[in-house]
């Protein structure tokens, strides 16, 4: 039941028709972007209670979970949440696109520690780039991947990119079953 409201949600607030060109630089005639639903109060609901299903499903005993900012953030912060009232509650980060110039100069914040077991999460995978990107970020500061939560895979070879490196992806949604209940 959550994930159909999920899917329909996605549907109608985050995903568009016409001609895009996409963060990989691909050009789609279909744009879904994640943040509507992601940074809404029912997707974060959503997404958080069926992360932590995801985990625990497949057997993912992780300490924190976080990817690429902007588009894990939320992602991340809602499993995080959601797995406070459960028996293993999971740490959130986020990994910075660049390291900061100024600071302490980190490119992974929050409670990451160097050991954790770590599921990366994204929005959505188009072409994996992004995601690789936050699988060498947290590997070079000491995490272990275990696998990789992404909320959309648009079915375009991302999943298969990543997997290649030998990490498991999971996607919660397909971008087949969003185009499946939107109009024409």
């Amino acid at each position: 039941m959550d994930r159909s409201t999920l899917i329909t949600l996605l549907a109608t607030r985050s995903t568009r028709r016409g001609q895009f060109t996409l963060a990989s630089g691909k050009t789609s005639e279909l744009y879904i972007d994640a943040r509507l639903t992601t940074m809404s109060p029912e997707g974060l609901r959503l997404i958080g209670s069926l992360g932590v299903d995801i985990l625990r499903t497949e057997g993912w005993e992780v300490d924190a979970v976080g990817g690429l900012t902007l588009g894990a953030d939320p992602i991340a912060y809602a499993i995080s949440y959601a797995s406070a009232s459960t028996t293993k509650p999971v740490r959130a980060f986020t990994v910075r696109k660049q390291a900061k110039a100024h600071g302490t100069a980190k490119l992974i914040e929050g409670p990451f520690v160097a050991g954790d077991q770590v599921a990366i999460v994204e929005d959505v995978v188009t072409t994996g780039r992004s995601t690789l990107q936050a699988i060498d970020a947290v590997r070079e500061a000491g995490g272990k991947i275990v696998g990789v939560l992404a909320l959309v895979d648009r079915e375009e070879g991302g999943k298969q990119a990543i997997e290649a490196t030998g990490i498991r992806v999971v996607s919660i949604v397909r971008a087949a079953e969003i185009t499946a209940i939107l109009p024409r």
